[in-house]
Formats: structure tokens, sequence, C-alpha cells
């Protein structure tokens, strides 16, 4: 899975609590003024900082620091001498004054891998601020509400690097990671087999010791993601400025999957990973989904009766889906049968087109269909100009090849 503002109207309770809390910042908090001046000398501040992480200059490191907070920052410094970086930059976004010698910066977090990122990872991050003797200090540095966090943020980290792969752990053994790695390594050709097309070939795997974890390095609640063994991070703008890919493995679930079944996750998220600066806002899920289960069981001896359970019990039940899967058919934390079918329609819509059309035919329907410059009539385009067909005759093709293949 590749791994969503609020409106104009809100409840009436939502916007007794919005007074309340009004009420409550009035009585207990300074009020937040605008702090433009001082944004230059945070920057400024924070670039020295950021210098002085990647040049492992503890005494640098520590000169921005309030003595309060530099046993916490220390901690997260040590962990990263484990992280191969090649990059550690932040963005000033805004400063709020918050009392007569305390800042609060918004700033956006990049780093980049060695070897590994052509762009960097990104986050949001609000960064505490206090001025002594005319200077100013960092107190506190947090992800911003919904952002994730970072791994090195949960503990000490392992590091594992493999031919084609780079494995960041925290609670895995090395043992642990040295598989994942074996697993990914094995996935990087399979795909590039599949999608020839310039992409690194290589793949960042995140192991946290939990799925509370992997819910943190989300943004997300952990819960969402029970019982997906892995999903990679990105951002579906496509071009080859996208921002570099996280897989992200969730240990509970991935750890009870056999060989194959390991293979089959890694080798699907190393497809978004590959796939990433052709998958748009323009890509129906069910395209990104269903290409990136079709190379995993390209080349394996499964069959769709054996990997389409629950589809196979809905055609056989003779509830033959009459649409595509849409979008929100692959919301986590609902029902998981629902989602499964849902993977396996958008798995079998492409290996109806690698069938029928050819490889290359599917490959080239991908990007055109990415290349659309929104999603409205993004697949309807490259239906008619790739393979040929319409939107209603494709699905009907779709619903006999789910019945002769699941039937």
């Amino acid at each position: 899975m590749a791994g969503q503002g609020c409106g104009a109207r809100r409840p009436a309770t939502a916007c007794l609590l919005a007074l309340l809390l009004a009420l409550t910042g009035l009585v207990g908090c300074a009020t937040k003024t605008p702090a433009e001046p001082a944004s230059r000398e945070v920057q400024a501040l924070l670039d020295r900082h950021a210098r002085a992480l990647l040049d492992r200059d503890e005494p640098g490191y520590l000169a921005a620091l309030d003595p309060a907070y530099a046993p916490a920052a220390l901690t997260v410094y040590r962990r990263l001498a484990a992280v191969p970086l090649d990059g550690w930059t932040y963005r000033v976004t805004g400063v709020d004054r918050t009392g007569t010698d305390r800042l609060t910066a918004r700033a956006d977090l990049g780093y980049r891998l060695r070897g590994h990122d052509r762009r960097p990872v990104t986050g949001a991050r609000v960064l505490d601020l206090v001025r002594r003797d005319g200077r100013w200090y960092v107190s506190g540095d947090r992800p911003a509400e919904g952002a994730p966090r970072q791994l090195w943020e949960q503990g000490d980290v392992k590091t594992v690097t493999g031919a084609r792969s780079l494995v960041l752990g925290v609670g895995a053994s090395t043992e642990r990671l040295r598989e994942i790695a074996a697993a990914a390594d094995r996935a990087v050709p399979v795909v590039a087999a599949a999608w020839p097309a310039d992409w690194a070939r290589q793949v960042v795997v995140l192991v946290p010791g939990s799925l509370e974890g992997m819910g943190e390095l989300l943004g997300a609640p952990g819960a969402s993601y029970r019982g997906i063994a892995a999903v990679t991070t990105g951002e579906t703008r496509g071009g080859p400025d996208a921002p570099a890919d996280r897989v992200i493995v969730n240990p509970d679930a991935y750890g009870v999957l056999g060989g194959f079944g390991r293979d089959l996750v890694l080798t699907h998220e190393t497809v978004h990973v590959a796939t990433r600066a052709a998958t748009t806002p323009s890509t129906p899920v069910w395209l990104s989904e269903g290409f990136a289960d079709w190379v995993a069981y390209r080349g394996t001896d499964r069959t769709p009766v054996q990997a389409a359970p629950e589809l196979r019990r809905a055609v056989r039940a003779g509830e033959l889906p009459g649409r595509l899967p849409a979008d929100e058919d692959f919301a986590f934390g609902g029902d998981a049968e629902a989602l499964a079918r849902a993977y396996e329609g958008g798995w079998l819509a492409c290996a109806l087109i690698a069938d029928r059309w050819g490889e290359a035919k599917l490959t080239a329907f991908y990007r055109a269909v990415g290349a659309h410059p929104a999603r409205d009539g993004a697949v309807e385009q490259a239906l008619r100009e790739v393979l040929d067909t319409t939107p209603e005759d494709f699905t009907a093709d779709w619903r006999t090849y789910l019945g002769e293949r699941l039937g």
C-alpha cells in the first residue's frame, strides 16, 4: 500500500469547544503575535545547528541548545550516528512569539540518506526557542500535529546495508534486519525487470519496534495499520522532484508471514518506489495497487484462485463486482474482506491488460494515466489512446475475466 482539512461548517459542540479553548487561552496563555524579524535569526540558528549535526560536531550542536533541553537532544544526536546522513536542513515557515523571550517556530525538516536519496524526505516540525542574554536557543523539537515522528526518536537505531537496500530498525534484532535487507535485495531486480525505466534501483526500509511505532512513523494511529504488513510513504505528485520514499514494515504483521509472503510484500512496496515519478493524483488507487501486485505475482506460480480468495468467494456467490474498485475501497481500518477484494480486483484488472494487450501496453497505460493533468478523464483517455477501448467495454471485459479466472 502506498501511504489523506476542515470544512467551513462545524457542529455546535466543536464551536463550543473552540470558544472554551479560546477563553482558556485568554486566561492562561500569552497571546501569539507574529515575529517575522526573529525568523531570520531562527533560520540562521537552525542552519548552524543542522551543519553541526552533519559534521558530527557535538560542541557546535550543543551551542544551539537550551541547557534544559540538551540531554534529550543529545540522545537523538547520538542515535543519528548510526544513520548515513547526507543532508539535514530546516526551512522555517513561520514564527510566533509566545512570550517576552520565547518563540515557537514552524519548520520543514528535510534529510537525505547517503547513496540512496536523490531528493530529501520531509516532515513538518515545531521548535520551541528561548532567548538568554540576547541569543536564541532551541528548547524543544517535536513533530507538528499530524506529522510523523522520525525513527531515531523512537529508540537506538541499527543499520543494515544490503546490495540494493538500506534497512534501519529500532527494537529488532540484527538478524531480522538482515533478513529484510535480503528480501529487499531480491525485490529490486524483480521490479526492474517489469519497470525498466529510470529509478534508483535501491530501497530504504524502516522497521519500527511495534505497530504503534509504525503509526508514529506515518503520523496516524497504529491501529489503522493492523494486519497491513508494510506501506510505502511518498507523495503522489509525480515527476523527478518527488520526495524520497520509505518502505515502513509492520513488525507484527510482517513477522507472521512465510518466506513467499515476505518477498511478495517487499516486491509490492518496491514497485511503489520505482513508479513514484509516474504516479500522480491522476492515478487511481486500483491502478497503483493493482500494478504493484501484478509485478509481485509476475513470474510466480500463484494462480488467481490462490491469490484472490475473497474476490473468488464473491464471484462464486454470484456477487460479481459491477465496477472497478474506487479509491475509498482501499481505506484502512474498515472491512478487511472488502479491502482484500479491492486489492484483488485491481490486480486482476492489470493482469487483464497484460494478458490481452501485453506487458508493454500495461506500463504504457500506467504512464499515460499518471501523465494526465487531472483525475477526471485520465483513465478514459489512456484506455482510448493506449488500449483502443472504452471504460464501459473495459469494465465488461474485466467482469468477464473475473468470471473466467475465479468462477
